[in-house]
């Protein structure tokens, strides 16, 4: 049985070529551009971060804490991704998506008139706990509102809402930090809350219900919390490394390991094939880019000599490339070469990292960070849009949210594991010292190498990763089926 595509009886009689049922045709327009909205939203407030967040660590007296503000957002983001697909699945998408866009808001609030580095990093959970509710959502609104024939093509909708935002933010976002403070950064982009609530309501009244609604599964909401509680353990350990850290990462490991291992579909740590691996693949193809896109603006800063308008601007053009690769898996003959593609990817990925790397070299143009950034954000646009096209394709009806819930997990995991890891390696080198705090030039140029040759390690590992998405039927060749009971990843 193939995976059932939940509007197929609307749009069985409509030929592929009718402009009127494409994502941006009468059917569907609506729906597309609130998604687009939301999207672009999020990645506006990405973009401002990685600019801002070099000056505000510093104004904070808070570089030790640097990685943990990247990964507090993905720490509060795993218990409400499942909180998300368990309330999806349940009542439909429309109520856990304006909540999270809410609490998005409200978490920039926070962050923006923080007096401490704790303080901005509770924001930054906030603001992780709506973007956790939020992604989810526009899964299940894609898996229920789209025939599977355009899920590839709204999956690379969402990467192309990110070129406006890549574009505009660092110049925006460093001029504002420079101009009148890094503060505003933040608390000037809970107005764009407004434009997605105006666009996305009428078109998500108009959705089709979904499955019978049953009981929300409480034994995956608690698994979920108890995987952020023990991943918030082990980051606060990261980044104290003395003998006593070893008591609150001892009760991390005891809750995060047995917990992940439920949460997630069986056998996604062996790399089994099909949804297991896909699910596997976002995590490290998301951690691992994510850990070095994290210390790339506070390298350019403090070794290179940038300004932080520049420094966040050298990410553009992997935003771009993102949205072109992206658009590469989106098309009809990219399909049989889907595995291919994202094996492909992994490695641009990991090109791209070493090659930053480089840049710690002062004989390097520095130009040459822009241009290792474009490499790897084509890598992550064949990579990261496919898992969510190969995900939906292995999802019964119903289970949209739950699927979509354990790929978001693992995109937050990873990120959180490998952040955490990289913060790790950084203030044991040096970095995070009182003097780096004090200097723009006392992190040790290997603090920052060691982030990269891990990060780099990790997406390396991905590519391999990717050549086991496909199921295998027992002749040894490749299924798109949905098993027709148990659990798709079992």
């Amino acid at each position: 049985m193939t995976a059932a595509d939940p509007v197929a009886p609307q749009t069985a009689a409509t030929t592929h070529d009718d402009p009127a049922d494409g994502i941006l045709g009468r059917r569907h327009r609506a729906l597309t551009l609130g998604i687009i909205s939301v999207v672009s939203l999020i990645a506006f407030e990405a973009s401002a971060v990685n600019t801002a967040m070099p000056v505000a660590a510093r104004a904070l007296d808070g570089i030790g804490l640097y990685a943990l503000a990247f990964s507090a957002f993905f720490t509060a983001s795993l218990f409400a991704m499942t909180l998300s697909g368990e309330w999806c699945d349940r009542s439909g998408p429309l109520v856990p998506l304006f909540t999270g866009i809410a609490a998005f808001g409200t978490g920039l609030v926070i962050a923006g008139s923080a007096q401490s580095m704790w303080m901005f990093v509770a924001g930054r959970g906030v603001q992780g706990t709506g973007g956790g509710l939020v992604i989810v959502a526009l899964y299940v609104v894609v898996g229920r509102a789209y025939p599977e024939r355009l899920r590839a093509s709204v999956m690379a909708s969402f990467s192309a809402a990110w070129v406006v935002p890549v574009i505009v933010g660092p110049l925006v976002a460093g001029s504002v930090t420079e101009g009148i403070g890094w503060r505003w950064v933040f608390l000037a982009i809970p107005v764009l809350v407004l434009l997605p609530l105006a666009v996305m309501l009428p078109a998500l009244r108009a959705l089709p219900p979904g499955p019978p609604a049953g009981t929300p599964d409480r034994r995956r909401i608690l698994l979920a919390l108890a995987v952020a509680v023990g991943a918030g353990l082990l980051q606060y350990a990261g980044q104290d490394l003395t003998p006593w850290a070893l008591l609150p990462a001892a009760a991390g490991l005891a809750l995060l390991v047995p917990c992940v291992l439920r949460l997630l579909p069986r056998g996604t740590f062996r790399a089994r094939r099909g949804l297991p691996s896909v699910v596997l693949l976002r995590g490290i193809a998301q951690g691992s880019f994510v850990a070095a896109e994290s210390f790339i603006p506070l390298m350019l800063v403090t070794e290179r000599g940038m300004s932080a308008t520049l420094a966040g601007f050298s990410l553009t053009g992997g935003g771009l490339t993102w949205a072109l690769g992206s658009y590469t898996q989106s098309r009809r003959r990219a399909e049989p070469y889907r595995e291919r593609l994202m094996s492909l990817g992994m490695g641009l990925v990991a090109l791209a990292i070493a090659l930053m790397a480089a840049v710690l070299v002062h004989g390097v143009p520095v130009w040459v960070a822009g241009a290792s950034w474009v490499l790897g954000g084509y890598g992550m646009g064949l990579t990261i849009s496919s898992g969510a096209v190969l995900l939906l394709k292995l999802s019964r009806p119903g289970e949209e949210g739950t699927n979509a819930a354990s790929l978001q997990t693992s995109d937050a995991l990873g990120s959180i594991l490998l952040v955490g890891l990289a913060g790790v390696l950084f203030v044991s080198c040096g970095g995070g010292s009182a003097a780096a705090a004090e200097t723009a030039s006392a992190a040790p140029p290997h603090a920052f190498a060691a982030v990269f040759a891990a990060a780099a390690a990790f997406a390396l590992v991905g590519a391999y990763v990717a050549t086991r998405l496909t199921p295998r039927d027992a002749a040894g060749r490749g299924v798109t089926s949905v098993p027709p009971s148990g659990d798709p990843g079992a």
